[in-house]
């Protein structure tokens, strides 16, 4: 089996579920929870991600969201007092790789360009109703933009299209007991 060692951070209840259990897989009521009054903003947005994912169809049902992994220590999120930084080793074909700027932009409600020429195409598009793409994405009043700016999005697992760096994340649909090498706490 092909393995890789992956990191994450979490809060430390996921540890203790774990170490429970033997599995956690993320639920909306946590990350309500971790993003409070941002959480409305996003999750439209992880909700299209749960969809589209190539692993969509490898979700467990009792997995509402996927778990985010950094490809190196160093990229995993600061410490915050009670957080751990789980050291992962799982199989490669599990992990989903999520490219960081076209995960950016889709956070930020942008179109995401197939190339140049495209960029360019909707950039006047945009300039033409004097409107941004999150501006569009929000109001009622741009439907037919909207729907192209979250056709866009299916961009975000096609490696030729880049918007300026490869550099990625994983996703996860669930953590196993089994997988864990390190814990370090904050």
């Amino acid at each position: 089996m092909d393995e890789m060692t992956v990191w994450t951070r979490q809060h430390e209840s996921v540890l203790e579920t774990l170490e429970r259990t033997g599995r956690y897989t993320a639920k909306r009521d946590f990350i309500v929870k971790d993003l409070e009054e941002h959480a409305e903003l996003v999750l439209e947005v992880y909700d299209w991600l749960v969809l589209h994912s190539p692993a969509a169809g490898d979700r467990p049902l009792d997995a509402e969201y996927p778990v985010w992994l950094s490809y190196t220590n160093e990229a995993a999120m600061l410490p915050i007092p009670g957080s751990v930084l789980l050291e992962l080793s799982l199989p490669r074909r599990l992990v989903t790789a999520v490219n960081i700027e076209k995960w950016g932009a889709m956070l930020n409600y942008s179109y995401i360009p197939a190339d140049p020429q495209d960029a360019r195409r909707h950039r006047r598009l945009l300039e033409d109703y004097g409107v941004s793409d999150a501006k569009a994405y929000i109001s009622q009043f741009y439907p037919q933009i909207k729907r192209e700016i979250t056709g866009s999005w299916d961009r975000l697992f096609d490696d030729a299209v880049l918007l300026g760096s490869s550099a990625a994340y994983g996703n996860v649909w669930e953590l196993r007991r089994e997988w864990v090498r390190r814990v370090t706490r904050a």
